[in-house]
């Protein structure tokens, strides 16, 4: 008798996969084994964020593509490219920068003529099942700012009803960050018609100048209290805290990199 091929199903959370006293490392480690969708089963490998552990600004995009689905690294394909562009062009330091993606598996279909894989918006159930991992980067780097790249990763940030064309490139108050801003996605720049591409780099660099200004006005009054908390002062008892989940991770939400 053939025994059967043994399949693991998915759990329907990241959070069955978070570690106890989680660090970067160990959440990176752990979202190897990340059974908490199917999309497991169609990614090459998980594609967790990377940075330096206290970043001032988190990078959110949707999920890797195809290049980063391969690299096993997030933002190292052409959108990546775009994308240091403009923070180069923002007045933004790349290296206090932290990137991640919503969803940390590539979800793709085969396309009908060739061999390539295209692109697959993920749905509400997905994103909502990744959430976990995001949430503890958040928790952990506690970004200044965080920039939401496309709906998806705004959505799942600001809520189902937030629109990115409507409040692209404007400081958003947050649970999350003291800032969040959102603009579109890289990749949907690079997809405009040529007609219209140029006009769409033009807007998304406009977008990161706006969050390279923010940045270089908030530094100033961060070191004004960091230079207060390093002076003598009176001993408060520490304030516990917690970070509040997302009305999207338990709701659906409509998504797409535009």
């Amino acid at each position: 008798m053939i025994p059967r091929k043994r399949t693991v199903k998915p759990t329907d959370s990241a959070a069955d996969f978070i570690p106890p006293r989680p660090t970067l490392s160990k959440l990176r480690a752990a979202a190897k084994g990340c059974r908490g969708c199917h999309l497991y089963k169609l990614g090459t490998q998980t594609v967790f964020g990377e940075g330096p552990a206290h970043a001032r600004v988190m990078v959110v995009g949707e999920q890797p593509g195809d290049a980063e689905d391969k690299a096993g690294r997030p933002f190292v394909g052409p959108s990546g490219k775009l994308l240091d562009r403009a923070f180069e062009e923002g007045g933004i330091d790349r290296d206090d920068v932290y990137v991640t993606n919503a969803v940390k598996h590539f979800k793709w279909a085969k396309d009908a003529r060739s061999e390539r894989r295209i692109h697959k918006t993920p749905n509400a159930g997905e994103i909502r099942a990744c959430f976990p991992w995001l949430e503890a980067e958040i928790a952990l780097v506690k970004p200044e700012v965080i920039v939401c790249l496309g709906a998806t990763a705004a959505k799942a940030l600001l809520g189902r009803t937030f629109s990115v064309m409507k409040s692209r490139g404007v400081a958003v108050k947050s649970e999350w960050a003291p800032a969040v801003f959102a603009t579109v996605h890289p990749s949907a720049v690079l997809r405009a018609p040529r007609e219209d591409r140029a006009r769409a780099e033009a807007q998304f660099i406009a977008d990161m100048k706006k969050v390279g200004r923010y940045i270089a006005k908030a530094k100033p009054a961060a070191q004004r209290a960091a230079k207060r908390t390093a002076a003598p002062a009176r001993r408060f008892s520490a304030w516990p805290t917690t970070a509040a989940r997302s009305p999207t991770s338990r709701a659906s939400t409509q998504s797409s990199r535009k």
